[in-house]
């Protein structure tokens, strides 16, 4: 399940200088230790400084980005650095994107069409990457999967019934039902109470933007309407009402265009996600509960359809990363000196151990340093796949950056796959990072709103609201979510084995938690008002990423 987030509708610096010694810089910081006595100014982001906030410094702008321009103009300048492959394992990417086909990795080892295997990896013709879905693209969540599989064995019996070596089993089997009777009846719900919405929408929008003489008006715009008749009166009242659901900057063609994508989302909730009588894998021709079965997929990193259709996060993710830097197109990614080399293994619902533990694999094999894993799910049926193949990144030197995931919830509570730990116990290896989202706006509100966090199984938080990057077909879209904060920490790790390429994972993931910034605000967790915690408890490390502040610490460790 690609961890971006639909909750859009309802609901740090240092200073420093460069010193001469022996003929070679050192940099020298001095972290900002008063930073929650800093005036901030509460306004709201114009569009330019919106779609670059996750770049902006908590300092100097007072928006608590990674400060990623400052670290640019004063500490990489003009310095060369080595190139770096980051392996963004996700829903698929559109390499020949405008702001990306400059950024892709190619397998040089690879003949392009001959049909063999010429590198001999496992894997013919993969050119930029490998397809593990191969045709398919929707697929049912884990819990209906265990539920088909079980059914047959558990139907009708109760605990007493059940054999004791079957016990675990049943109750997975019971929890699964129990989620999936009140996933299904909520996604009922939502979809009605969506398009009921959504045709009042367009029903005023239309008479409104007719009276205004314009689509995008604004709400003064729209109370200064002279409604004469009790159905404009509705449809002012209405649209007043919806004005206070929208981000800043947004219009209620926004608005109706959000609407629309719920309405969809919930629809392939219960059509493909939700539907027990679904079979997505059916033309992948695997099976999935043999790990030695790996002579599936294709190389069409794209997918399946010819217009890129569900590819957008995978997209999306890659943009945040490396999207080519001052060229004069839409956006820069975070990170210079990048190769995207992009493992379709993310369908839309759940995400497949095996295809996850042959992606981080096949990323690690064939030179990725950075593997970047925007997905998650809260069920899993082959988690012991995936830790080993998170240790065979290790032994690679490959450091892994992952999604938190967006229900707001305590992960030490609460266990979402793919992790690193079972509770809170120890780590199964060093080399992987789980990251929160943060909101643009300092202060209460500084942790998202939909951000899993957990003071034992996230390691630190990064923008991760309205965040803008590339989209299929050279468009460019705000999107939010862990999703998005995952690659913005990916881009700086990239940055840091680029310029410092000696530091293996370990120290990598260290410097990412260290050198980040940490305040004493309280801040409110899962959206809700009345829970409430010090910033520095919904961690581990307690910090906000800051590239500034890492590529400092990076070039201490490695000297």
């Amino acid at each position: 399940m690609k961890f971006s987030s639909s909750k859009t509708i309802f609901s740090i610096a240092a200073s420093s200088m460069i010193l001469a010694s022996c003929g070679a810089p050192v940099i020298v910081s001095t972290p900002i230790e008063n930073i929650d006595n800093i005036p901030l100014k509460n306004v709201q982001l114009e569009d330019t400084a919106l779609k670059n906030w996750n770049s902006l410094d908590l300092v100097s702008d007072t928006v608590p980005g990674m400060s990623v321009k400052k670290a640019y103009s004063e500490l990489i300048k003009s310095r060369k650095g080595q190139t770096v492959i980051v392996g963004v394992i996700d829903s698929g990417v559109d390499i020949e994107h405008e702001d990306l086909d400059g950024v892709v990795w190619v397998n040089t080892k690879e003949i392009k069409g001959n049909g063999k295997d010429d590198d001999n990896n496992g894997y013919v013709d993969d050119i930029y990457g490998w397809n593990f879905l191969g045709e398919s693209n929707d697929e049912n969540l884990e819990y209906v999967r265990i539920i088909k599989k079980l059914k047959p064995k558990y139907e009708g019996k109760n605990l007493a019934s059940v054999a004791a070596g079957d016990k675990e089993e049943y109750q997975k089997y019971i929890e699964a039902k129990a989620e999936f009777e009140k996933e299904y009846q909520e996604a009922a719900q939502n979809k009605m109470q969506y398009e009921q919405i959504l045709q009042q929408s367009k029903i005023s929008h239309k008479a409104i933007s007719e009276a205004i003489g314009k689509e995008d008006y604004t709400g003064q715009e729209l109370l200064q309407v002279e409604a004469k008749t009790p159905e404009m009166q509705q449809h002012v009242a209405f649209l007043s009402q919806m004005f206070g659901f929208l981000d800043p900057g947004d219009t209620i063609p926004d608005f109706i265009k959000n609407l629309t994508e719920g309405v969809e989302h919930f629809t392939n909730q219960l059509n493909f996600n939700l539907n027990p009588d679904f079979d997505g894998r059916s033309v992948v021709g695997d099976n999935v509960d043999d790990f030695n079965d790996r002579n599936y997929g294709n190389n069409k990193v794209m997918g399946p359809n010819p217009d890129k259709k569900g590819i957008r996060h995978g997209t999306h993710v890659a943009g945040i990363i490396a999207a080519e830097r001052n060229n004069g197109k839409g956006m820069n990614g975070v990170a210079q000196n990048v190769k995207i080399m992009a493992i379709r293994a993310v369908p839309d619902g759940d995400e497949y151990d095996k295809d996850i533990a042959l992606a981080i694999r096949y990323a690690a094999d064939n030179g990725a340093k950075v593997i970047n894993t925007s997905f998650g799910k809260y069920y899993s049926t082959h988690p012991e796949w995936v830790w080993e193949a998170i240790k065979y990144a290790a032994s690679k030197d490959v450091l892994i950056v992952n999604a938190a995931g967006n229900e707001g919830l305590d992960l030490d509570q609460k266990t979402a796959y793919p992790n690193d730990q079972t509770g809170t116990g120890a780590e199964i290896a060093d080399n992987f990072i789980t990251i929160g989202a943060l909101n643009y706006e300092y202060g209460s509100n500084l942790i998202a709103d939909f951000s899993n966090y957990g003071k034992s199984n996230v390691d630190v938080f990064a923008p991760g609201v309205k965040i803008w990057s590339t989209t299929p077909n050279n468009e460019y879209e705000y999107l939010q979510g862990t999703s998005m904060a995952a690659p913005a920490v990916a881009g700086v790790a990239a940055m840091i084995r680029s310029y410092y390429p000696k530091l293996k994972a370990s120290q990598v993931k260290q410097i990412l938690m260290d050198s980040g910034i940490n305040t004493k605000t309280s801040v409110v967790l899962g959206g809700e008002p009345t829970s409430v915690a010090p910033f520095s408890d919904v961690s581990k490390s307690g910090k906000m990423v800051n590239m500034y502040n890492a590529l400092i610490m990076a070039d201490k460790m490695s000297k």
